[in-house]
C-alpha cells in the first residue's frame, strides 16, 4: 500500500478539525511523504473534482477532518483520481467517517503499513438531455430552499455524446441524485423510468436516487429502505407523491433510473449529494446510473455499519421484548465459523486475554 502523497480536507469551522490537520501534516513530515491541504470550498466550483486533485498533486490518500459532508467534499475528489479516502469522525451523524481524533495517528500508521481493508462503494454518474444550467433567479427560486449552490457540472469529455443519449456529466453522487420542486406551491411531474421502462408519473416534493451509502440519509428520511453500504443497488424514492404509490423501488446495479420532467412541471432543481447543481425544465430528463469507478474508503478492520445504525439512530427494544431479558449474542463471538459459515461476513472471535 504505498502512498506518496497526502491530500486534506479540512471543516475549517471546527478548531479539532484544524488540529488534526495539523497532525497530518506532521505525520507526513516524519515519513517524508508530500502534503497538501485542498480547499474545496473556496473556488464556489469553479474548479472540478479533477482539477482539485491536480493541484493537490494527484495524492494518493485524501483524508477528511469533519463530519459526513465534508468525506462527501473528499469522496469526489479522490473519485476523480481514485485515491483511497480516509475519514476522520468529527461530525454528529458519522455514517461515513471511521476513525476518531483520538486514533488519526494510528489510522496514518496503518495506511502506510498495509494493516487496513479497503471498502468499495458505489459512485452515482449521469446523462442529461442539456448541460444543466442555473438561471439567473435562482436564488428568488430557491427561497425556500437550503442547499447551496455550486456550478452546473460540465460534460465528460471521455464519453460518447449521441442526440438520443444524451450528455454524460462529470458527476459523482456518493449518496444521492435529487430532482425537487423550487417552490413551495409547485410540485415536481415527472415520469420515472427503471432500465428503460415506464415506472409511473409522479407528481411530488422531490424524486430521489440513492446509493446503498446514501440509504441512510435523503431517502431514509422520506420513508425509503436502509441498504449495507457494502450492496450494489439504486433506490428510488418519492418525496411526498400526490398518488397511492409512495414506495421506494430498488433496482439492480445495471438499471439506469431515468426522470423526464413532464410538460406542465414546474421547474426542478437537480441536486447532488446535497448541492444545487442546475435546473430542469419542462421535457427535460437526466438518467442516473452507476459509476464504473467506485469509492476506496480505508477501514481499520470489519465495518460495524449496523451497530453504528442502532446507535446513531437511537434504536430501542420493543417494551414486550426486553420482558425476555437481555438479548444473547447470535452466534459464538470467541471460536472461529463452522466451515459452511467461514465465507459471511461475521464479527471475528476475539483473542484470548493475555
Amino acid at each position: 500500500m504505498k502512498v506518496s502523497r497526502v491530500g486534506v480536507i479540512v471543516h475549517g469551522g471546527r478548531p479539532e478539525a484544524v488540529e488534526g490537520a495539523r497532525t497530518v501534516g506532521a505525520w507526513c513530515a516524519e515519513h517524508a511523504l508530500g502534503c497538501t491541504d485542498i480547499d474545496v470550498w473556496s473556488n464556489d466550483g469553479e474548479r472540478t473534482a479533477r482539477q482539485e486533485a491536480a493541484a493537490a498533486g494527484d495524492p494518493d490518500l485524501i483524508v477528511t477532518l469533519g463530519g459526513d459532508g465534508t468525506f462527501l467534499r473528499g469522496a469526489m475528489v479522490a473519485h476523480a483520481v481514485d485515491a483511497l479516502v480516509l475519514g476522520v469522525d468529527l461530525g454528529r451523524v458519522g455514517f461515513l467517517t471511521e476513525v476518531p481524533m483520538t486514533a488519526l495517528r494510528e489510522a496514518l500508521d496503518a495506511v502506510r503499513e498495509g494493516r487496513i481493508d479497503i471498502e468499495q462503494r458505489m459512485f452515482l454518474t449521469m446523462r442529461t438531455s442539456c448541460l444543466l444550467e442555473m438561471p439567473s433567479d435562482i436564488e428568488a427560486f430557491m427561497r425556500y430552499g437550503q442547499s447551496p449552490l455550486l456550478r452546473p457540472p460540465r460534460a465528460r469529455a471521455d464519453c460518447e455524446v449521441g442526440g438520443e443519449w444524451g450528455i454524460p456529466l462529470d458527476v459523482a453522487a456518493l449518496n444521492d441524485v435529487v430532482l425537487e420542486k423550487l417552490a413551495r406551491d409547485r410540485q415536481v411531474s415527472a415520469g420515472v423510468y427503471i432500465a428503460g421502462q415506464l415506472l409511473a408519473s409522479y407528481s411530488a416534493d422531490a424524486l430521489l436516487v440513492a446509493t446503498p451509502t446514501g440509504s441512510t440519509a435523503y431517502s431514509f428520511a422520506a420513508g425509503g429502505p436502509i441498504l449495507s453500504p457494502r450492496s450494489e443497488a439504486l433506490v428510488f424514492t418519492p418525496v411526498a407523491p400526490h398518488m397511492p404509490f409512495n414506495r421506494s423501488v430498488v433496482a439492480a446495479p445495471d438499471e439506469p433510473v431515468g426522470l423526464r420532467l413532464l410538460e406542465r412541471s414546474s421547474p426542478a432543481a437537480v441536486t447532488i449529494d446535497g448541492l444545487v447543481r442546475g435546473v430542469l425544465k419542462p421535457g427535460d430528463w437526466i438518467g442516473v446510473y452507476a459509476s464504473p469507478r467506485k469509492l476506496r474508503a480505508v477501514r481499520l478492520g470489519m465495518t460495524d455499519f449496523y451497530r453504528r445504525l442502532r446507535r446513531r439512530m437511537n434504536l430501542t427494544d420493543a417494551p414486550a421484548a426486553l420482558a425476555d431479558g437481555a438479548t444473547a449474542p447470535l452466534w459464538s463471538v470467541t471460536t472461529p465459523p463452522p466451515g459452511d459459515l467461514a465465507h459471511l461476513s461475521l464479527p471475528q472471535p476475539s483473542p484470548p486475554p493475555a
